[in-house]
């Protein structure tokens, strides 16, 4: 018994050790080394090396008016995307799991444009919000809905709403459809026979069913709609001016552009831990609605 338990202690070792030690390397040390970064002033340059600067980068950002103008933006982006990704995919969820014949080509269809990476898919759709609305506009007349959006600050920010929709909508169609199909028969043969029918037998028996992947789904999209950067580069840029610039490229544009290391470690630390808060927040919350029978 002694020597099963030991034999099985090496397996475990031998398979979970490597993980973890390239967790260690790849995630854990750089983000120490990350963190005293954030207390150092330096512009990255080998020949010049870090001068302490203690708590100042972090008194800094409290005057930085770009950063809070990024902070606000992408909370903006993201509850906005996060409504729109979980409602869509959750539509469309239920609509390949009822009698649609097509089912199997409408879920690849939807499933589709999340295996295009967001670079390039933020650069197809740039065409078409640009060049291909303004031409629509010009020859229908219909200025007021098809124009550069790109070129208005509130349409460009919710240009990349639609953008990162149609991208992970079909995600989480996916994460919905299992949730759906794991609902037992004979609960919703029940309410069907006690007189629970359409949207009122959703909310009331399917809904709260699948909460787990509510939970799973919403703490997905908001994640990945906080650190939101390939697409928000190649649609806007950050344009026009800096009306879409989100944290990671303010970020990102402060540490590579700016060449403020310290200081754009500093915002990182902050992004990380706002990041941290909302998403296991979110997570405590909506694991309370999780129903189990």
């Amino acid at each position: 018994m002694v020597t099963s338990k030991k034999a099985g202690n090496g397996w475990f070792c031998l398979f979970v050790l490597p993980a973890l030690i390239i967790f260690a390397i790849v995630v854990l040390v750089p983000f120490v080394i990350g963190i005293g970064y954030s207390f150092v002033s330096w512009d990255g340059l080998a020949v010049n090396k870090p001068q302490f600067a203690g708590l100042s980068n972090y008194a800094k950002l409290f005057h930085d008016a770009r950063f809070g103008q990024s902070a606000w933006h992408t909370v903006l982006f993201t509850i906005m995307a996060v409504l729109a990704i979980n409602i869509l995919g959750l539509l469309l969820a239920l609509m390949v799991t009822s009698t649609l014949k097509i089912n199997s080509i409408a879920r690849t269809m939807f499933f589709m444009p999340n295996l295009i990476g967001g670079l390039i898919l933020g650069y197809i759709w740039r065409f078409i919000l640009s060049d291909a609305f303004k031409a629509i506009g010009e020859k229908t007349g219909m200025t007021s809905v098809f124009f550069n959006w790109l070129l208005d600050p509130k349409a460009a920010l919710f240009s990349l709403v639609v953008v990162i929709t149609w991208q992970m909508a079909g995600y989480v169609m996916i994460i919905y459809i299992t949730g759906i199909q794991a609902v037992p028969d004979e609960v919703m043969e029940a309410a069907v026979i006690d007189g629970a029918t359409g949207w009122k037998r959703f909310f009331t028996i399917e809904l709260p069913l699948i909460m787990p992947s509510v939970t799973i789904c919403t703490f997905y999209s908001l994640s990945n709609c906080f650190k939101i950067y390939d697409i928000n580069l190649s649609l806007t840029g950050g344009g026009p001016g800096i009306s879409t610039e989100m944290f990671a490229m303010n970020i990102y544009n402060e540490i590579f552009s700016y060449n403020n290391y310290g200081y754009g470690q500093a915002k990182a630390i902050i992004f990380f831990l706002l990041v941290a808060i909302v998403s296991l927040s979110q997570v405590a919350m909506t694991k309370r609605k999780e129903v189990q029978l």
